[in-house]
């Protein structure tokens, strides 16, 4: 397997300061009803995740370790496009009804949306007065 599609330790968000600062300094935000993707650009070219399933999503760890394999492994694949973001996914009521092939879906339409608004040129919002 290439490193291009592994998940190892340097692309995940590990500590409390790191979600905090994404939490903090959130640039771009995608949501996607039944969960939330916060993003905060980064000097560097890598790219960083970090996922909040809460027992509030859903009571068994059988359910909360599928929402996670599920989005692991497609940012596995979408972890090139997204390249310069710390990311964190906040799973929200509602999204242990949804079946493997609809919350892929989403998921995989979500990093497209969230690489689309976080890494286009920001534009400062200038207001134009007439005179």
């Amino acid at each position: 397997m290439t490193d291009d599609y592994c998940f190892p330790r340097h692309v995940r968000l590990l500590n409390a300061g790191d979600y905090q600062s994404v939490f903090n300094d959130t640039s771009s935000k995608v949501f996607a009803g039944e969960f939330l993707l916060l993003a905060q650009k980064r000097d560097d070219n890598q790219t960083r995740l970090g996922l909040i399933v809460s027992k509030k999503t859903d009571k068994r760890a059988v359910g909360r370790n599928r929402i996670k394999r599920l989005v692991r492994n497609s940012f596995r694949h979408h972890k090139i496009t997204l390249a310069g973001l710390d990311i964190v996914f906040l799973a929200r009521q509602g999204i242990k009804e949804l079946d493997n092939e609809i919350l892929h879906d989403r998921i995989e339409k979500a990093w497209g949306q969230l690489a689309k608004k976080a890494l286009k040129p920001s534009q400062s919002k200038k207001r134009v007065t007439s005179k």
